[in-house]
């Protein structure tokens, strides 16, 4: 495969700092892929990165010729994180951004963790997923249905340099599903603080708030440094 040409000229800079001679302006210009299928986890890494490093493109796995993706085989959101970063990196030539996701509930001692995409079973839906977590936490009382959502978001750059960060978003689980944004289980999730599901928030107020958006807004200064270096080795003007 013919890797993609991370740097392109016709992407908006970003990010300038002073007394640099302009290196940062073209540090933010790149291409960067997130590794995933997802349209929704898409659009809101877009959203997210936007708002941040507007010159930064967000490319998705649809964007690139197709590669058998890899299992995810690790037992933290850290270590799939990286497992699909590398192989994007490794496939595309491009520096690669992936996230590991999931729902850790307090009474299944942190689960359904890693496995929360396929909760109830390999090809299960959404629906299929939260109908068994309500079904198994069925007894438990209010007081007792707190859950967190965590986030890894792990960048690997062609060089091989490999970063994780985190994000977590407390709260509680209802007894049925509430709203239609969102994804996963989101209709049953309040964070901490608030009265509605993260399925009622509109995107910004979600993006605010959640797990991933945490972890995005920590990796991206990582990111951005990251791709500033790459492009001042190839570039030292």
């Amino acid at each position: 495969m013919t890797p993609i040409d991370p740097t392109p000229t016709d992407l908006t800079p970003t990010d300038p700092t002073p007394n640099d001679g302009g290196r940062a302006d073209r540090a933010g210009s790149a291409r960067v892929v997130l590794a995933t299928n997802n349209a929704k986890k898409l659009a809101e890494l877009r959203r997210i990165v936007a708002a941040v490093a507007p010159g930064i493109e967000i490319l998705g796995l649809a964007d690139l010729e197709p590669y058998p993706e890899p299992a995810e085989t690790a037992r933290t959101f850290e270590g799939n994180a990286l497992i699909k970063a590398r192989a994007c990196t490794a496939m595309s030539g491009l520096p690669a951004l992936a996230d590991d996701s999931g729902l850790a509930v307090d009474v299944l001692n942190g689960m359904p963790g890693v496995r929360s995409a396929r909760w109830a079973g390999p090809g299960s839906t959404d629906a299929d997923n939260n109908a068994l977590l309500l079904r198994q936490i069925d007894d438990v009382p209010d007081p007792g249905r707190g859950a967190r959502f965590v986030c890894a978001m792990a960048l690997v750059l062609p060089d091989g340099t490999e970063h994780v960060r985190l994000g977590e978003m407390s709260g509680r689980l209802l007894t049925h599903p509430v709203g239609e944004n969102g994804f996963g289980y989101d209709p049953l999730f309040v964070p901490d603080g608030g009265a509605a599901t993260t399925a009622e928030l509109d995107p910004d107020a979600k993006d605010a708030i959640s797990h991933r958006g945490r972890a995005v807004r920590a990796i991206l200064p990582v990111l951005v440094a990251e791709l500033r270096r790459l492009r001042n080795r190839e570039d030292p003007r």
